[in-house]
């Protein structure tokens, strides 16, 4: 008989996350998670601190997945194709991995670091792309915000059924790219 893999942290979170890809997000319990994993719910608690713990590891897997997505998008690309490709990758990322996604929009607790720093990555993967357009500081701090609330803002209308007219979503998402573009980095 197959012995099981020996659980751990690592595993938990991509059950976790594979589950709430699956079921949303909101109704991930810890019980679900044990019963996709096939062990009892107390054996979880020798890896996990809880749901707060578990969502705050979805956070972190989700926030890491995503930056990796964005480096990759914008790999070999300058200035607006870096940023419209990372846009896509955003979008992307939110649509098949809807439960991660949602994860990674809880604000980090006060004083975890390694949250925060997943968190700053992004940031720094975004702000990297824009150095060339030589904004100003806040300027680039207005910019991401754009980036984000663009991303975020058409993907969870998007999730959620908010695009009802029988009009092609992709080409509305290039065109809303593109107009963010021609204000962001001519």
């Amino acid at each position: 008989m197959a012995k099981k893999p020996r659980l751990d942290k690592v595993m938990i979170t991509q059950a976790a996350g594979e589950l709430a890809d699956q079921i949303g997000l909101e109704k991930l319990t810890l019980s679900a998670v044990a019963d996709h994993l096939k062990v009892r719910a107390p054996s979880l608690y020798n890896h996990i601190e809880g749901l707060d713990g578990l969502l705050r590891e979805l956070s972190l897997l989700g926030m890491k997945e995503l930056n990796r997505r964005l480096e990759r998008a914008a790999l070999g690309k300058s200035r607006a194709d870096a940023l419209a490709s990372m846009l896509l990758a955003y979008r992307a990322f939110a649509k098949e991995r809807p439960g991660v996604y949602t994860a990674t929009l809880r604000a980090p607790k006060q004083g975890d670091s390694e949250v925060q720093s997943a968190s700053q990555a992004i940031i720094e993967t975004v702000l990297t792309v824009l150095r060339p357009c030589a904004l100003s500081d806040q300027e680039a701090i207005h910019v991401i915000r754009g980036f984000r609330a663009i991303g975020h803002g058409f993907a969870s209308l998007e999730l959620e059924g908010g695009f009802g007219m029988d009009l092609s979503t992709d080409e509305s998402y290039q065109r809303l790219i593109a107009m963010f573009l021609r204000s962001v980095c001519p």
